[in-house]
C-alpha cells in the first residue's frame, strides 16, 4: 500500500479550510493548510505536496502571484495546482489557466463530492501519466 497523497489547501477563510480539510482527510488524503499566500508559497516549496488547492483572494501574496511564481520556479514548475476560488468570472478563469493552473474549481458552486472526484481523477491521471486537459467551468 502506498503512502497517502498530500494536498495543500491555501485558503484564508478558516471555514473553507476546515470543511475541505475534513472532507479530504475523510477520503484518506494527508492535508496541509496555509492561511495566507506567504505561508502557502513557503509550504509549496518545502513540503512538495502532490496537489495544491489555491484560493485567489489571499492576503500577503495573491493566488495569481503564487501561480506565476510557482511556474517560474524550478522546484514548483510541475506541481499540480487547482485554483479553488469563489471568483468565477471568465476573465479570472482565463488568466489563471494562462498562468499555468491545471484546473479551476468554483467554491460554493461545486459539491464536496464533485471536488473530491475531480481531485481523485486528476491525481490518478498524473499517476498514470495520462494526457490531462483541464475542465474549465463555463459561466453565463
Amino acid at each position: 500500500m502506498s503512502d497517502p497523497q498530500t494536498i495543500l489547501i491555501v485558503e484564508d477563510q478558516i471555514g473553507f479550510r476546515q470543511i475541505y480539510q475534513d472532507v479530504l482527510e475523510s477520503f484518506g488524503y494527508t492535508v496541509l493548510t496555509a492561511e495566507d499566500g506567504e505561508v502557502g508559497w513557503a509550504m509549496m516549496r518545502e513540503q512538495k505536496p502532490d496537489l495544491v488547492l489555491l484560493d485567489l483572494g489571499l492576503p500577503k501574496i495573491t493566488g495569481l502571484e503564487i501561480l506565476e511564481m510557482a511556474r517560474a520556479d524550478e522546484k514548483t514548475r510541475t506541481l499540480p495546482i487547482m485554483i479553488f476560488s469563489v471568483m468565477g468570472e471568465q476573465k479570472e478563469v482565463d488568466k489563471a489557466m494562462k498562468l499555468g493552473a491545471n484546473d479551476y474549481i468554483l467554491k460554493g458552486f461545486t459539491s464536496n463530492r464533485e471536488i473530491v472526484e475531480k481531485i481523485k481523477k486528476f491525481l490518478a491521471g498524473i499517476k498514470n501519466q495520462a494526457n490531462l486537459t483541464p475542465s474549465i467551468p463555463v459561466l453565463t
